[in-house]
C-alpha cells in the first residue's frame, strides 16, 4: 500500500492528474457546445425539409383539388423516409395520412404524440410538425420525428463519454508510469546524497543524457558537489601544509626561546632572543592573515563588492610603489598598460594580486632582472602580463607554483612564505579569470585574461566649457 501512496503523492501523478481533470472539463464543455450546436443545426435541417414539403402540397392542392391532395398524402406516407402527414377538417374529421386525429389544431408549429409502434413500454414518438391552414376549414400538419434528432444527440453523448473516459484511465496510467520513471530519478539523487553523507564525495548523480529538467538539474548538482569535493581536497592539502610547513617555524621559535631560557646571560642575551622570537612570530602571523585572505577569496564572499575597477590605474600605481624597492634591489621596472581600460571586480583584491606577481619577482630574482607589466585590450577580453628575465622555474615545477606552501628549489633559501601565488590564483578564480604560467628560459610569465563580458573600455573625459 505504501508504493502506491508515495507514487499517487508525486508531483508528476499530480500533475497527470491536473491534466486529466483540466482536459476532461475541456472535453465536457466542447461536448455541450457540439451538443447544441448539431442539436440546432438538425433542428433547422427538420424545419427547412417539412417546410418544403408542405409548400409543395399547398401547391399541388391549389392545382388538383382536395381528392388528389388526398391521393398524394396517401401515396408518400408509406414511404420509408417520408414525413409524417395529416389532413383534416376543422370540425376534427381526419382525411389522410398517418399521424393520428388531433383536436383543437391551430395553425403553427407543434409537438405531436404518434402511437405507431408503440407498447406498454415504450413512450409514443414525438413528431415536430408545421400546421398550415388551407382555407375552407381544412388543416394540413407536415411534421417529422424528432428520433433522429435523439439518436443524433445519444450518439454525440456516448462519443465524448468514451473520449473523457479513454483520457482518465490513460491520464492515470500515463501518470503512474511518469510518478514511477520520477521516483526513480529522485531514489537515484537520494541514493547518491546517502552515499556523499557517509563520506563518498566522489559520487555523481548519474545523468540519462536526455537533457529533460532532471538531466539539468542533476548536472547542476553534479557541478556544485564538483566544487564541494574541490574544496574539501583544497581543505585536506592546506591542513596537510600547515601541518608540515608550519611546524618548522614554530620549532625554530621554539628552540630559540628554549636556547635563551637555558643559555642567557645577560639583558642584551634575552633581547636578541626576544627580538628573534618576535621576527618569528610576525612571519606567522603574515602567514596566518595570507592564509585567512585565500580562504575569503575562495569563498566568494567579496563579490558584494564588485564594482568597475580602472585596472590600467591599478597598475600604475603598483608600479610607481614598488619603484624604489626595485630600484634600491637592483631590478628595472617597465610597465605598457594601454591606458582607460576596466574591469568588474574588487579594486583592493585585483591591487593586492598585482603586488603579489611583483614582489614575486623581486624576492626570487637576482639583482639587474628587468620586469614588464603589460596590459592590453583585445576582442576576446583583456590581458595583464608579468614577465621578467630572471633564471626562471622548472618546467616541472609550472603545474605546482600555485599551491599553498610550495616552493621550487631555487626559493627555499629566499623570504617568503609560498602564498602569494596562491593568492593570485584565488583572486583569478574569483573574478573568472583565466591565470597561465610560462616559462620564457630564461624568464618567467604570468599571465591573467580578464574575458570580454568583465573588460570594457572607460568612458571618453567630457570636456568643460569655460564660461564666454
Amino acid at each position: 500500500m505504501r508504493p502506491v501512496l508515495r507514487l499517487l503523492r508525486t508531483a508528476s501523478f499530480g500533475f497527470a492528474a491536473l491534466y486529466v481533470l483540466l482536459f476532461a472539463i475541456s472535453a465536457c464543455i466542447l461536448g455541450v457546445a457540439v451538443f447544441v450546436v448539431a442539436r440546432s443545426s438538425l433542428e433547422q435541417q427538420l424545419a427547412a425539409e417539412v417546410q418544403s414539403d408542405s409548400a409543395f402540397l399547398q401547391e399541388q392542392y391549389r392545382s388538383g383539388g382536395l381528392r388528389h391532395l388526398q391521393m398524394l398524402i396517401n401515396a408518400r406516407g408509406h414511404e420509408p423516409s417520408a414525413p409524417d402527414y395529416l389532413l383534416q377538417t376543422a370540425e376534427g374529421t381526419r382525411l389522410a395520412g398517418e399521424i393520428p386525429l388531433q383536436p383543437h389544431l391551430r395553425p403553427g408549429w407543434i409537438n405531436l404524440a404518434t402511437d405507431e409502434g408503440t407498447t406498454d413500454h415504450e413512450p409514443s414518438e414525438q413528431v415536430r410538425a408545421l400546421v398550415v391552414d388551407l382555407g375552407g376549414g381544412l388543416l394540413l400538419a407536415v411534421g417529422d420525428d424528432l428520433s433522429r434528432i435523439a439518436q443524433v444527440e445519444e450518439a454525440i453523448a456516448t462519443a465524448f463519454a468514451w473520449a473523457v473516459g479513454l483520457a482518465v484511465v490513460l491520464g492515470i496510467g500515463g501518470g503512474v508510469l511518469l510518478s514511477r520513471a520520477f521516483l526513480a530519478r529522485v531514489d537515484a539523487i537520494g541514493r547518491t546524497a546517502e552515499a556523499i553523507i557517509a563520506g563518498d564525495l566522489a559520487r555523481r548523480i548519474p545523468v540519462r543524457g536526455g537533457g529533460d529538467d532532471l538531466d539539468r538539474l542533476a548536472g547542476t548538482l553534479n557541478h556544485m558537489l564538483d566544487r564541494i569535493h574541490a574544496l574539501m581536497e583544497s581543505l585536506r592539502q592546506v591542513s596537510s601544509d600547515i601541518a608540515h610547513d608550519l611546524r618548522t617555524p614554530l620549532s625554530r621559535l621554539y628552540q630559540k626561546l628554549d636556547d635563551a631560557r637555558d643559555n642567557a646571560r645577560s639583558v642584551t642575551d634575552y633581547q636578541h632572543a626576544v627580538l628573534g622570537a618576535l621576527a618569528d612570530a610576525e612571519a606567522l602571523m603574515e602567514t596566518f592573515s595570507a592564509l585567512l585572505r585565500i580562504a575569503q577569496v575562495e569563498g566568494a564572499s567579496p563579490r558584494s563588492a564588485f564594482r568597475d575597477v580602472d585596472i590600467s590605474a591599478v597598475i600604475d600605481a603598483v608600479v610607481d610603489a614598488y619603484r624604489p624597492d626595485a630600484e634600491d634591489a637592483g631590478h628595472v621596472i617597465e610597465a605598457d598598460a594601454e591606458p582607460g581600460i576596466i574591469v568588474h571586480g574588487d579594486r583592493e583584491l585585483l591591487t593586492q594580486a598585482v603586488a603579489n606577481l611583483v614582489e614575486n619577482v623581486l624576492r626570487h630574482t637576482p639583482s639587474g632582472t628587468v620586469m614588464r607589466l603589460q596590459l592590453r585590450r583585445e576582442r576576446a577580453g583583456c590581458w595583464l602580463t608579468v614577465e621578467d628575465d630572471g633564471p626562471g622555474v622548472a618546467v616541472d615545477d609550472l603545474p605546482r607554483l600555485t599551491h599553498r606552501f610550495y616552493r621550487g628549489e631555487r626559493s627555499r633559501t629566499t623570504v617568503g612564505n609560498g602564498l602569494g601565488l596562491s593568492l593570485v590564483s584565488a583572486v583569478a578564480e574569483l573574478h573568472g579569470c583565466r591565470l597561465a604560467i610560462e616559462s620564457l628560459s630564461p624568464g618567467l610569465r604570468v599571465s591573467l585574461h580578464f574575458r570580454a563580458t568583465v573588460c570594457s573600455n572607460a568612458p571618453p573625459a567630457v570636456p568643460i566649457r569655460g564660461a564666454i
